[in-house]
């Protein structure tokens, strides 16, 4: 799943792929916004961790879960 994060006042965002689930994910940034946590943390399928301070967020993209297609594109 493709997971995109919006940073206040940057042009950039941060992009990456997880094996969590679209339930997991959004559950993780509700709950982090919720309790009032300084900081979201989410990984990506390569065993990387990112941390990001929640008063940055902008938004959070959540890409639908597709399987990747094997083989070739006609």
């Amino acid at each position: 799943m493709d997971i995109r994060i919006g940073i206040k006042n940057s042009a950039r965002e941060i992009s990456f792929e997880s094996d969590q689930s679209a339930k997991d994910v959004e559950s993780a940034v509700a709950a982090c916004l919720e309790a009032g946590q300084k900081v979201l943390k989410l990984s990506d399928n390569k065993g990387r961790l990112f941390v990001v301070p929640t008063e940055a967020l902008a938004y959070v993209e959540i890409g639908a879960e597709e399987a990747r297609r094997v083989g070739f594109i006609a």
